[in-house]
């Protein structure tokens, strides 16, 4: 009996002599992992929706495979408005492998131009990007980081300007208004799609309507007009515009623009 109970005694403390080493060897294993996450990138994909893609590396140089290797990250805006997010999970990395996982997150810009407290139309800013990744040592002992990274956001009808309408005579119940538009297109995505333009007497009462198409490539300035004709007898001094903005990755609208 005695012999039996030295046995066990002996049993457990093998058993914890050898826990105690497999945690030590699995903690001091992290220090030879190394993560090198690249540059964020923004771009546009073939179906014309905006993505971020944040490629980080893994070296595992441990004694031990890696686990459910996870990577989820949150988009959020100066105010804290969320814009996306998403989880990417790399099932098992073995010791001594070397891979690169590839998070891409969607950005719906129509949403988040309509729904953010600032107007990244024509305001250029910055995105917080707040990152975390999780996994496993020799697929039991967790582990758990975090970072955050900005990201520039160029405003793609960055200092937006509306010139005074300016009216020439075409009979004499209308008149020709002719607007000029200038921007510059800070984004990181060339620019195509149509501005439309409803014009409102001081009596709220529509007067008339255009639009004008434009191409502008990233990074470059755009001068253009917008005519259309009015019917002279509702014009007044003052009023105001409806702006909207059509292009095949954003639709917006309506930006109020007084005039007179």
């Amino acid at each position: 009996m005695k012999t039996s109970i030295r046995m066990i005694g002996i049993a457990t403390t093998f058993l914890w002599i050898f826990l105690i080493s497999f945690f030590i060897s699995a903690v001091y294993s992290v220090k030879d992992l190394h993560f090198n996450m690249s540059e964020p990138q923004m771009g546009v994909n073939q179906n014309n929706e905006v993505y971020f893609s944040l490629p980080i590396t893994i070296t595992n140089n441990g004694f031990y495979s890696i686990g459910s290797f996870m990577i989820s990250t949150r988009i959020l805006d100066e105010n804290g408005f969320q814009i996306a997010e998403n989880s990417t999970v790399v099932p098992v990395i073995r010791k001594g492998e070397n891979t690169t996982a590839f998070h891409t997150v969607m950005v719906n810009i129509s949403d988040l131009l309509q729904n953010s407290q600032v107007n990244y139309l024509i305001n250029d800013s910055e995105f917080l990007v707040k990152a975390a990744i999780g996994m496993s040592i020799a697929q039991i002992i967790p582990v758990q980081v975090a970072t955050n990274l900005t990201v520039p956001w160029g405003a793609p009808f960055y200092n937006l300007t509306f010139g005074t309408p300016q009216y020439s005579d075409f009979n004499t119940t209308h008149c020709i208004t002719t607007i000029p538009i200038s921007f510059e297109n800070h984004a990181f995505f060339d620019l195509n799609g149509t501005i439309q333009i409803k014009m409102y007497n001081d009596s709220d009462l529509l007067v008339g309507s255009g639009e004008t198409t434009f191409e502008v490539p990233q990074h470059s300035p755009y001068n253009g007009i917008v005519e259309f004709y009015v019917s002279t007898t509702d014009l007044t001094e003052t009023g105001y515009l409806e702006v909207y903005f059509l292009t095949p990755l954003l639709d917006y609208g309506p930006l109020v623009v007084s005039y007179g």
